[in-house]
């Protein structure tokens, strides 16, 4: 058994690696920072391939899928987030953003699935956020955008597998406030208390293997799904924007 991780230096990529690694799964874990790959090889039992890139470079994720061809966990991790007015904000970076939290996320969701598909088994986890649930992100507009696409995409590919009556199963996992690296990075500071990312990695895991296939850690976060839901977008907007407008550093 094998599972292939994006963002796997840190975070909840880290910790999922760990938690399967522990369930006997031998790994391929993927990242940018190769220091932090051979310091997370270190800690694991089982087998461990690191490879050092960027998911953004599409010719880097046909490079994993032709290299790693048989996978029976995928866990689409990889991506970021930049806090400020989108009329404010740097073009260059949104367009890497995309290019990480969609375009990357979509190419090794299609490869994999179809290698999948083939053999009739496997699981795909594309880590999204309680942002890919709500209307949208007033202050993280690329952001929200992004982590919509990804739930869209997910939620419809599931229900073609369910129709094909497939036994691979895909989900998306849509937590709040993390403990990781990613306030840092988009400059900003959530004001619920974040999860640790051990929980979140082994309780998305957990849902994974249950075929959930939106995945919420956390009842504040599952009730904050629910009131979205049912309230009018403009109320939601606006109440985002006040809550992002608090928290931007």
């Amino acid at each position: 058994m094998k599972a292939l991780i994006t963002g796997a230096s840190s975070g909840i990529g880290r910790d999922i690696a760990r938690y399967l690694s522990s369930l006997g799964y031998d790994l391929v874990i993927v990242a940018r920072r190769e220091n932090l790959l051979k310091e997370l090889k270190e800690d694991l039992k089982t087998n461990v391939e690191i490879e050092c890139m960027d998911v953004s470079q599409t010719e880097n994720c046909y490079k994993l899928a032709e290299k790693h061809p048989d996978i029976d966990i995928l866990v689409n991790n990889a991506g970021f987030g930049k806090f400020g007015e989108f009329i404010e904000t740097d073009i260059q970076q949104e367009i890497s953003m995309v290019n990480t939290n969609v375009v990357g996320v979509q190419l090794l969701t299609k490869l994999y699935l179809q290698k999948m598909q083939e053999k009739n088994k496997g699981y795909i986890l594309n880590v999204a956020s309680i942002a890919g649930l709500l209307p949208g992100g007033p202050l993280m507009a690329t952001y929200y955008a992004t982590k919509s696409y990804i739930v869209s995409m997910t939620r419809s590919i599931a229900e073609e597998l369910r129709i094909r009556n497939s036994d691979v199963k895909i989900c998306a996992l849509c937590p709040g406030p993390v403990n990781t690296d990613f306030d840092n990075v988009a400059n900003v500071k959530f004001s619920l208390k974040g999860l640790s990312s051990e929980y979140v990695a082994k309780y998305a895991i957990d849902k994974m293997f249950k075929n959930k296939k939106i995945i919420i850690p956390g009842k504040t976060i599952k009730l904050l799904a629910v009131i979205s839901k049912l309230s009018p977008a403009n109320i939601v907007l606006y109440m985002t924007y006040k809550r992002q407008k608090a928290k931007g550093k």
